[in-house]
């Protein structure tokens, strides 16, 4: 190896071992119980999520990688920016996670893209993330707001950053719409949209999984997002109706029964609605 390609290799891992101090750092901030810090930062940053880190940014896909922006139990978003300076979100799914494999089997052993993975818990995480970028890309194929995908590999997915300067868009659950009514109408377009064109059904649309973005709803956590072929996808898509209209009815918008808008959605009736 020349001289020059070690000097830039070496440099890519001072920087990528700064960025994950810097990280690390924040994480620290935000856990309370001290007894479980070092469990939940071995989660996050294994040597795999690591090398995935490293692979990113030794092909320019991550320059920085500043903080967390969101942090659950299954997974944790953190704020950075690409070689352009543009905002990004990297989504990190925890490998380890205990009660992953029970609340994901269900969404992805009867998804026919994913027949033939294995069951064991990693091989399952690796599939959710494959699972949510190739939704993410058919939603925006189909005209549907979500954060636009840029690149998965293993539990990392890197995707467009909603929100400015590190700080998130709110949840719809967090602001006082300016004209609930629309907003209303924008997400039954969206529902059509991934029905009809991506042939998806979101599967958990409510307002802790919809940002509001320059006053457009922007729908988010799409991994569990099903396609129509799915067994339960009718279910799923009349759970996410009435989530709709008992939102927006607290809201004191005149909704549409679920018969009709079941209809506007799929465009044909179904005998299941009530």
């Amino acid at each position: 190896m020349s001289e020059e390609k070690e000097l830039k290799k070496r440099k890519i891992n001072e920087k990528l071992e700064h960025k994950v101090k810097l990280v690390e750092k924040r994480d620290r901030m935000l856990i309370k119980d001290r007894s479980s810090e070092r469990a939940v930062l071995e989660e996050v940053f294994d040597k795999s999520t690591l090398m995935t880190i490293y692979d990113f940014m030794n092909k320019h896909v991550i320059d920085e990688i500043f903080g967390v922006v969101k942090a659950g139990k299954e997974a944790r978003v953190y704020w950075g920016k690409d070689f352009e300076g543009k905002e990004i979100a990297i989504k990190i799914y925890l490998t380890v996670s205990a009660e992953f494999k029970r609340g994901k089997l269900p969404y992805i052993i009867a998804d026919p893209r994913f027949a033939n993975v294995k069951r064991d818990t990693r091989s399952l995480v690796y599939a959710w993330a494959q699972k949510e970028f190739k939704n993410l890309e058919l939603c925006c194929k189909a005209g549907v707001r979500v954060p636009k995908p840029i690149a998965v590999r293993n539990n990392v997915l890197v995707m467009e950053f909603i929100g400015k300067n590190g700080v998130s868009a709110p949840l719809m659950r967090e602001v006082q719409l300016s004209n609930p009514e629309r907003t209303y109408k924008q997400l039954i377009t969206y529902l059509k949209r991934l029905y009809r064109k991506a042939r998806l059904v979101h599967g958990d649309i409510s307002e802790y999984n919809i940002m509001i973005w320059r006053g457009k709803p922007v729908l988010i956590d799409v991994s569990q997002a099903v396609p129509l072929e799915h067994p339960n996808s009718e279910t799923f898509l009349l759970r996410d109706l009435k989530n709709l209209n008992r939102y927006f009815k607290r809201l004191g918008v005149e909704i549409i029964p679920i018969e009709e808008l079941y209809r506007r959605v799929t465009g044909v009736h179904s005998k299941h609605v009530h």
